[in-house]
């Protein structure tokens, strides 16, 4: 190999161990963050439910998974979010719970398979309800590879906007939406409930390990190239 060649090799190898050393450090900041995130949320699963936000309160990313407590009356008229679950393929049922107080929450009342998507086969309660459940943002977009398609009908993710439009109450809808808890006295009942995903992910500490790894590989090569350079050198 030519010294120019080398020399190109030894430069490359050398950025490369400090690339890998920032990815590292980008993956233990990141490992903090998710930590924190996690314990977080872990204090908001367990702190006792609490009325929904104001009308005009921003909501945001420190308030998703909040236990909330509501009361209202469901509106006559509901929407299905094509979901998958622990219990398979299936729907989201999302209906427009009028507030006491006259504004409008979206809950998702649970999970339906393919088999009871019809109204009928899980018909929300007539009359007052009192519900806890989940703080959720908005999920605008779709799902992987799919639109959601608001004229057909087709809902691939929990988009609070379009969804609120299509039930015919965007004027009034808050701009979060709210998984319903499960009910311990009907642990069977159609919608299913108290399927929210609150598990996260945290490979992070792994991937720093990884990055880690390669970049004392890199330097490695770099001590051993410079040392042959050295030798090659040498009278």
């Amino acid at each position: 190999m030519a010294r120019a060649a080398r020399t190109v090799l030894i430069v490359a190898m050398a950025l490369s161990s400090l690339g890998f050393l920032t990815l590292a450090g980008w993956q233990v900041q990141r490992l903090s963050w998710k930590q924190d995130l996690i314990a977080r949320v872990g204090l908001r699963l367990q702190a006792a439910p609490v009325a929904p936000p104001a009308q005009d309160a921003q909501v945001g990313k420190d308030d998703e998974y909040r236990r909330l407590r509501l009361q209202g009356r469901f509106e006559p008229r509901e929407a299905l979010v094509q979901a998958t679950t622990d219990l398979g393929g299936g729907y989201w049922v999302i209906a427009p719970l009028r507030l006491d107080d006259g504004r409008i929450v979206l809950v998702n009342r649970g999970f339906v398979p393919p088999e009871r998507r019809a109204p009928e086969a899980h018909a929300a309660p007539d009359g007052p309800v009192e519900l806890t459940g989940l703080l959720r943002l908005t999920e605008t977009g779709g799902g992987p590879l799919r639109k959601n398609e608001p004229a057909e009908g087709r809902w691939y993710s929990r988009d609070v906007a379009g969804l609120a439009a299509q039930l015919g109450v965007a004027d009034r809808a808050a701009p979060y939406f709210v998984d319903e808890a499960a009910d311990p006295a009907q642990p069977q009942r159609w919608p299913r409930p108290g399927l929210t995903v609150v598990r996260f992910a945290n490979n992070h500490a792994v991937y720093a390990a990884t990055w880690l790894a390669l970049a004392a590989m890199a330097a490695a090569a770099v001590f051993y190239l410079v040392r042959e350079e050295r030798r090659r050198a040498s009278p």
